[in-house]
């Protein structure tokens, strides 16, 4: 099976030009767009060395290959990443379903194999904004941040504050897109509406932010659960760890 033809990247990927800064541009973002990144460890990135997870999709609609019906089919990236060096690892499969193992960085994306810089690179950006998207709406200077008070979230009964997060249209893979991030009152995400700028698929994510887990100073949801088009999605991470300043050691998200 091709990856690149089962629609598992879902969403747009951040400008490849990221500053993973550790304190929020002054303002041009809201307070609660701040406090929420400050909810999920933004003060404390900058004691981050390492970060290890798995990125888990599920796939509606592919055929088991056993027994010949529709079920699904689970894809797995598994990452690491120094993101004071730029290092990153990832094991896996390609973009035409081989087994993949590689280590590059970014500063050297330019030498890298074609399949690291149109498939294992975009695919980073892709996991670890699934992971880090409430610190992206701090780091990211191509987008607008607004805080757009409360209102009802598809998928909860009671209203929450909204902090859209768009793209400019000239930044990212697929430019325009929009993140709106239904936030509690402890400033943590409990749903987020994805809606694609562009003609490409799916148009509208709506999943939930579950499973909550601490790795080390960072806040992480591990459990995505909702739809893709209408279409059922389950997006989760697992072996979630970091490793911080001083250590050596990697501290698993529990």
């Amino acid at each position: 099976m091709k990856l690149k033809k089962t629609g598992v990247r879902l969403l747009a990927f951040t400008a490849l030009a990221v500053a993973f800064a550790a304190t929020a541009r002054a303002g041009e973002i809201p307070p609660a767009a701040e406090e929420m990144a400050k909810t999920y460890g933004l003060d404390s990135w900058g004691q981050i060395e390492g970060i290890r997870y798995t990125w888990n999709a599920e796939v509606p609609g592919a055929v088991k290959p056993f027994d010949g019906g529709a079920g699904t089919i689970l894809i797995s990236h598994t990452w690491e990443w120094d993101p004071k060096t730029g290092t990153i690892s990832y094991e896996g499969k390609d973009n035409t379903g081989q087994p993949l193992k590689v280590t590059y960085q970014r500063s050297q994306l330019s030498s890298q194999s074609d399949v690291v810089k149109n498939f294992v690179d975009a695919a980073f950006f892709n996991d670890q904004y699934w992971l880090l998207i409430p610190l992206h709406a701090v780091w990211d200077t191509s987008a607008k941040v607004t805080d757009e008070g409360q209102q009802k979230p598809a998928l909860e009964d009671s209203p929450a504050d909204l902090v859209a997060v768009k793209y400019s249209g000239n930044d990212g893979y697929t430019p325009g897109d929009t993140w709106d991030l239904y936030a509690d009152a402890n400033h943590r995400i409990e749903e987020m509406d994805y809606h694609r700028g562009g003609p490409k698929k799916p148009s509208l994510v709506v999943v939930s932010w579950t499973g909550y887990k601490k790795a080390g100073p960072l806040l992480v949801s591990t459990e995505h659960r909702g739809t893709a088009d209408g279409a059922p999605l389950h997006l989760f991470f697992t072996n979630v760890s970091v490793k911080v300043t001083g250590s050596d050691n990697w501290v698993n998200a529990e």
